[in-house]
């Protein structure tokens, strides 16, 4: 499935940037190799139904673990991104036409699998009229059916060239899970997601509470881009203003050179730090290590996520 083009082929919209020196890691960004049993089924599975998998596509450190617990997130819409984010290892270019049965093969792989939780994510498709709402809404349909035992995780597009009715297509069908991340503060948005708004994308999550209040929302960021503390603990508050339960924040790694640079790196005490200010600022569940990502553990996280609601159902 993924491109293995080099960078100037497959981010040809990046192929102007001049190269960014990639610092070396520090000794605390540890990642499992693949590899195992698990590892080697999972990736049959996804291979026979022919599914993208965010794993892949974005070069998430994390697959190795992932995969050999038969956990992978699979990415519906094709492989190409209509946006070009700086910071992201998707390639961008002209995406091919919607995939009508694959809606199907996902809810089969994720029943095959035997996920208690699972996470669907996508490209940004802003050559769609509805952006792929319809789409999303179909593979849930499709994961409940087939698999209904399953909780699903939806990490969707921001929707911003599509009328309101987007939205409400895909909280419809009910996914247990909304999330969208902002990704990164607002001041940086201009280098590093040019193509999307941060109040939309606020808005955009503050809207599913509206049309559904049983749904999670959670939405991530990350940081070693170039911000400041005050500047996260901003968007914290923003979150919480937009009644975002779940908050995720992970290091970045830069992908190639020519990639948004890597700032620095967060150390874990910092990222310690941060998930204190969150949970102080109401958030229902919080994840904040230099390895976390938006759908790692996400099954785990989403337990724990039920159990903080009822608790806090209980308490008041």
């Amino acid at each position: 499935m993924r491109d293995l083009k080099i960078p100037e082929q497959r981010h040809p919209e990046k192929a102007h940037r001049p190269d960014q020196e990639q610092p070396k890691k520090p000794s605390w960004i540890r990642v499992k190799a693949p590899g195992g049993a698990g590892y080697t089924e999972t990736r049959k599975i996804i291979r026979e139904h022919k599914l993208a998998t965010v794993c892949e596509e974005a070069s998430c450190p994390n697959a190795g673990e992932c995969w050999s617990q038969g956990h992978a997130t699979m990415m519906i819409m094709g492989e190409i991104c209509t946006r070009g984010c700086t910071f992201c290892n998707i390639a961008t270019g002209k995406p091919q036409t919607l995939d009508a049965f694959e809606p199907g093969r996902v809810a089969d792989a994720v029943a095959k699998l035997g996920l208690n939780h699972v996470v669907i994510t996508s490209v940004d498709r802003d050559d769609l009229e509805d952006g792929g709402a319809e789409h999303f809404a179909q593979t849930i349909r499709a994961i409940r059916h087939r698999a209904p035992e399953t909780t699903i995780e939806i990490l969707t597009p921001d929707f911003l060239k599509c009328g309101p009715e987007a939205l409400e297509i895909v909280v419809k069908a009910q996914p247990d899970v909304f999330n969208h991340n902002l990704e990164t503060v607002p001041g940086l948005y201009p280098e590093v997601r040019p193509g999307a708004r941060y109040f939309h994308s606020l808005r955009l999550l503050q809207r599913v509470k509206e049309l559904d209040a049983s749904i999670f929302t959670k939405s991530g960021i990350m940081v070693g881009l170039g911000e400041d503390r005050q500047g996260v603990l901003q968007v914290m508050d923003d979150m919480r203003a937009a009644d975002i339960d779940f908050l995720t924040i992970g290091q970045y790694l830069q992908p190639t050179p020519k990639h948004h640079r890597v700032d620095r790196f967060v150390t874990p005490e910092e990222f310690a730090s941060y998930e204190k200010a969150a949970y102080g600022k109401g958030f229902l569940m919080v994840s904040a290590t230099p390895l976390t990502r938006s759908s790692y553990h996400a099954g785990d996280d989403f337990a724990r996520l039920r159990e903080a609601r009822m608790a806090k159902l209980a308490k008041n």
